[in-house]
């Protein structure tokens, strides 16, 4: 059971970080829900809920109407209900524990660490003054980072299986992608084979699948439109699905033919020929300890010594229950990243690899890979694009 597998986890990074304990504390999560709360509860939650975790225990204060519904996971050493007010039961449970520092979720750099809003953090701030505790609140960015970034066995096989769905849609619309077909029509098809294999999409339908054709084209996060596919086009689309409430999330490249053309261009092949080289060189210098603006220089020099612009985003972001998810980022020492590319990578992690060239006259050669950091390296969750697919 996943939130076994990642409460039992989160008591060993908290050992290791030498925290004593972790709170979420929210409400009204299908509201506001925070990033963290999946890995506790199955359920949303009505009125201020408290999960408490320790090196060794783990515990909930829970509105009574959740009570069962939490109790049930069979995770938690106690679960108590409340009616009127959920400041008793959690403040004997903290007094009880007593812990130096109590790490809850709030963080400058990080969006997914980020998860307990003003107000509530105001609200623990004025209960705990009543136990002399309002100071021993700390970030839990360190916890909740690598919570979500180390992924377990199940969280693996559910993006494993996303992969493998996507990597057939992507084979059954090769098929499809046809001369005078739109963005749109493409976009269909590929959606249509979602909801027949009773899936998910990665991120917002509208954009998911996004489809390019041809030069001059919208760009990355646009949805598809009635633009036509032509001879001489290079088309790329971007897409994922959900597997169990994991995603993937993946790029691939085509080249549709002119009339009489037996071989792709020269310019074309070369494009991609580049883009293949700098994934693969990226991903031989992933392993745990290094940090992603070192990977992301990997990939950007290629393009760059190759006589490409170099493309105006990170080389990578993290994959789980979201499409971007995760702190470390394989991305440049841009102001906008913060501190994340500076993070070092660390076995569990699974990153994209996805960097972007434009070929003029013809269109945007992007691929995106998949793969997971291990304890010697990198391994690919994808299978690699290594030929131009030629319509």
């Amino acid at each position: 059971m996943l939130i076994r597998e990642k409460v039992e986890q989160a008591k060993k990074l908290l050992d290791k970080f030498d925290v004593d304990c972790w709170l979420t504390f929210t409400r009204e999560t299908q509201i506001n829900g925070d990033p963290a709360l999946s890995f506790l509860v199955e359920a949303d939650l009505t009125w201020h809920s408290s999960f408490v975790i320790t090196k060794k225990e783990a515990h909930a204060v829970v509105g009574e109407y959740d009570r069962l519904t939490v109790e049930e996971l069979g995770v938690y050493d106690s679960v108590t209900g409340f009616v009127k007010s959920f400041k008793e039961p959690l403040l004997n449970l903290m007094k009880k524990l007593n812990p130096k520092q109590i790490a809850v979720n709030y963080s400058e750099g990080s969006e997914i660490c980020d998860g307990i809003t003003y107000g509530m953090f105001l609200t623990l701030q004025r209960v705990f003054a009543e136990i002399g505790f309002e100071n021993r609140l700390v970030s839990a960015e360190r916890i909740v980072s690598a919570l979500r970034e180390r992924k377990s066995a199940t969280e693996i096989d559910n993006i494993r299986q996303a992969i493998k769905h996507t990597e057939e849609i992507f084979d059954l619309v090769s098929k499809f992608i046809l001369p005078g077909r739109t963005e749109k029509e493409i976009s269909l098809f590929m959606k249509e084979e979602v909801v027949k294999r009773n899936l998910e999409f990665a991120w917002e339908p509208k954009v998911c699948p996004a489809v390019f054709t041809g030069p001059e084209n919208a760009g990355a996060h646009y949805a598809p439109t009635e633009r036509k596919v032509e001879g001489g086009h290079i088309l790329n689309m971007d897409f994922g699905v959900k597997v169990n409430g994991y995603c993937s999330d993946m790029q691939r490249t085509f080249y549709i033919a002119k009339e009489g053309e037996t071989e792709i261009p020269i310019v074309v092949q070369k494009g991609f020929d580049v883009i293949v080289e700098a994934i693969d060189k990226a991903k031989s210098g992933i392993k745990p300890g290094i940090q992603g603006v070192e990977i992301d220089k990997i990939a950007r020099d290629i393009i760059t010594q190759n006589g490409y612009a170099e493309y105006p985003f990170g080389l990578g972001h993290q994959v789980g229950i979201f499409s971007h998810d995760g702190t470390a980022l394989l991305g440049p020492a841009w102001e906008k990243y913060g501190g994340k590319p500076f993070r070092p990578l660390e076995p569990g992690m699974i990153f994209t690899i996805e960097p972007r060239l434009t070929v003029e006259g013809h269109g945007v050669v992007s691929i995106e890979e998949m793969v997971l950091v291990t304890e010697e390296g990198c391994e690919w969750l994808s299978k690699p694009q290594k030929n131009l697919i030629h319509i």
